[in-house]
């Protein structure tokens, strides 16, 4: 579930990042938002693609860079966690996923991206809300969600979110 943001062609003579087996990557640097800066600039500490950490940890690491404003890198964090969970766990991390992600957009001011991945992570977490595995607060985050769709599709501009979410009840 990466960023659909379109990475722009590389200049004539310029080759793209390939990693070992051949796929594309991007190392050029990124800001808080995960928006590309040009090669050289100075960019913050990226995720790196093959990340995964245990479910706790992925979600306190997730939450520190949420609260860091820097909920591109917080999605990264729970797509590894998503990717490596057991069948029956990974709706809810995609779900987190999406949460992280629908808020990057928010702040990066794109409200009708911000209001579906919102919605849509929203539905997936709320079928864990009976029996939330890791004292993730499900309930809270699907109110969190459908708020801040509903405060983004009425402003729209790029924006800091004041009021960031709480992953888990602990």
């Amino acid at each position: 579930m990466s960023d659909s943001t379109a990475q722009p062609t590389p200049p004539p003579g310029v080759r793209r990042d390939r990693d070992p087996e051949g796929r594309a990557r991007n190392a050029r640097p990124r800001d808080a938002l995960g928006r590309p800066l040009p090669h050289g600039a100075e960019g913050v500490e990226r995720v790196p693609d093959d990340f995964v950490l245990p479910p706790v940890d992925a979600l306190a690491e997730a939450q520190r860079l949420i609260d860091a404003g820097r909920p591109f890198h917080a999605h990264e964090v729970l797509e590894g966690s998503w990717k490596a969970a057991p069948p029956e766990e990974r709706e809810l991390w995609k779900g987190l996923a999406q949460l992280a992600v629908g808020l990057t957009h928010a702040e990066r001011g794109n409200a009708a991206g911000a209001a579906r991945l919102l919605r849509r992570g929203a539905l997936r977490i709320a079928g864990s809300a009976e029996h939330p595995p890791y004292a993730i607060a499900v309930d809270a985050l699907v109110v969190w969600a459908q708020a801040l769709a509903a405060e983004v599709e009425r402003g729209g501009e790029e924006r800091t979110v004041s009021r960031r979410p709480q992953l888990t009840s602990a």
